[in-house]
């Protein structure tokens, strides 16, 4: 981390406004990149952007290490995905009518599939792990385990995920 967003993180969780939204600034790529891996639509994705500011100012001075801010920042994002997620499928209609999918639509529906067998954290640990390249460190801060536990999870995640795919008659994926 550069001294100048450290900083920038010090402020912010000491209260400093200015700071506060040049944080956000700062990190509004990864977050909404986030946002669209889980959402797959970019107004929600907008949407959830400015949800988690608003959760996040009130609680930025919660945070305990402003080394971890980022962190904090996506498993806010993270959560509030997810908890949209839940609520679309209790309102949503299965559209499995489609008539024509790409082969990149394919892969992508195998690997939502495959996540949708985890539980909400399996899929917290794999997406933190290899859509945002976390490190193990900052991964078991956000989710207050030992880093330990989360290579044991993360282990044990990907041999589920492994076998899935393989029940589904192609081990190349995972």
């Amino acid at each position: 981390m550069e001294i100048k967003e450290k900083e920038l993180h010090v402020k912010a969780i000491a209260g400093d406004d200015e700071a506060f939204l040049a944080v956000m600034q700062l990190h509004k790529q990864s977050l909404l990149r986030t946002a669209l891996a889980f959402l797959r639509n970019e107004e929600d994705a907008i949407e959830a952007l400015q949800e988690i500011t608003y959760r996040a100012y009130k609680k930025v001075r919660t945070v305990k290490e402003p080394s971890y801010l980022k962190t904090w920042l996506i498993r806010i994002m993270i959560n509030y995905c997810q908890d949209q997620l839940k609520l679309r499928k209790r309102y949503t209609v299965d559209d499995s009518g489609l008539e024509t999918v790409s082969a990149e639509d394919i892969s992508y529906i195998e690997l939502r599939d495959a996540l949708a067998t985890l539980s909400d954290q399996e899929q917290r640990l794999i997406y933190l792990k290899y859509f945002q390249e976390s490190k193990i460190k900052d991964i078991a801060q956000s989710e207050n385990i030992p880093e330990s536990t989360v290579k044991s999870r993360l282990y044990k995640t990907m041999r589920t995920l492994r076998s899935y795919f393989e029940d589904k008659g192609g081990s190349d994926h995972v």
